[in-house]
């Protein structure tokens, strides 16, 4: 059977009104430019023809019940349909679970066979080609949120892809599945973005030939891919960070094989601010400092902090060329273990931001 459609994926826009932004001097988000990037974006999408635009989590700056609202509302307006799903914060706490899913009853929530208070769902976005939006928003012990599937949900989604109704399933989890970035697992810094069980999901995936993941969280622009459990994990940054990216994706099916192109845009420019690239660049470059000190102090690096000091500055714009995707790292001058260490975070195939997955 010949399939064919058309989507666009849009991340992690913490969606804030101007009344309940946060103000904080060290903050990486962009937070009060969440609308008008958001509707930059909407504008560009118009004329697409789009099938459905996703959106893997992280909706409003922190729950807000307004931001909720606002989003909800505007997403009602568009001409095509859009799937949502929770990021960690959309839910901060365990009792907004249940405060969630009525704002989105429309996105995902209300079809199929659905658990509308465990923030998971399954629904049909065109004949043939079913949508499983997962939680990956957890709490342990002691009330902390982590990233983390729960055995019912497991138990759901192998029963749910156990039906074999569906031609082709797409999954979206705001936590990463696989790694996006060197060491990401192990790494203080990255860890946190990841999900803490991923095991059992990727094998149950791996069982229902399951080709595609779509996540978000991490900020970034990058596509990884699991040799052993043969699927791509493509996750996109956020709207309110450099790059303010967002990604239009085609599905091709037919006698010649199963392919995904996959464009990505910026948005470059608002009313509130014309050179938002050059801009938010700089402004993450300018915030960036704790970051790359951490990386250097810490496992495995190990440096003094007055050696670290040192370095600083040709890592200034580290965490924003990991951001933009597709980043190949040089640093001649550094020791040779500090070299080493850093150039590993050059990005490895496939390409992030433009390329045609060939499905297996």
């Amino acid at each position: 059977m010949t399939l064919k459609f058309k989507f666009a994926i849009a991340s992690d826009l913490h969606i804030a009104l101007p009344h309940t932004i946060w103000h904080h001097p060290a903050r990486f988000h962009l937070v009060e430019y969440s609308i008008p990037a958001f509707e930059e974006v909407l504008s560009q999408l118009e004329d697409l023809d789009l099938d459905f635009l996703l959106l893997p989590g992280d909706l409003t700056q922190h729950g807000e019940p307004e931001n909720h609202q606002w989003l909800a509302q505007r997403l009602s307006q568009l001409p095509y349909p859009v799937y949502v799903i929770a990021g960690n914060h959309d839910v901060p706490r365990l009792e907004t679970f249940d405060q969630f899913t009525p704002y989105y009853t429309q996105f995902g929530f209300k079809s199929g066979i659905s658990e509308p208070q465990k923030l998971y769902y399954e629904c049909e976005v065109i004949p043939n080609v079913r949508l499983i939006g997962l939680n990956s928003n957890q709490f342990d012990h002691h009330g902390n949120q982590i990233g983390w599937i729960d055995a019912e949900q497991l138990d759901w989604l192998e029963l749910v892809l156990s039906r074999q109704d569906y031609e082709l399933n797409l999954v979206t989890i705001h936590h990463n599945v696989l790694e996006h970035m060197h060491d990401q697992s192990r790494n203080a810094l990255g860890m946190r973005y990841m999900l803490g069980n991923p095991q059992r999901l990727c094998e149950i995936l791996y069982e229902a030939k399951v080709k595609m993941v779509f996540t978000g969280h991490l900020h970034v622009q990058d596509i990884a891919y699991s040799d052993r459990y043969d699927f791509y994990d493509i996750t996109t940054g956020s709207l309110v960070s450099y790059p303010h990216p967002y990604r239009v994706l085609n599905y091709t099916s037919d006698l010649s094989g199963d392919r995904l192109e996959i464009t990505s845009h910026r948005v470059k420019s608002i009313p509130e601010q014309s050179d938002l690239s050059h801009f938010s660049r700089e402004w993450m470059g300018d915030r960036s400092h704790p970051f790359v000190i951490r990386l250097l102090t810490h496992a495995p690096l190990n440096l003094p902090e007055h050696i670290a000091e040192t370095l600083t500055p040709e890592l200034r714009y580290f965490w924003a060329n990991i951001a933009d995707g597709d980043a190949k790292f040089e640093f001649p001058n550094f020791p040779a273990i500090v070299r080493e260490y850093f150039e590993a975070f050059s990005d490895v195939p496939p390409r992030d931001n433009n390329v045609t997955l060939v499905l297996k």
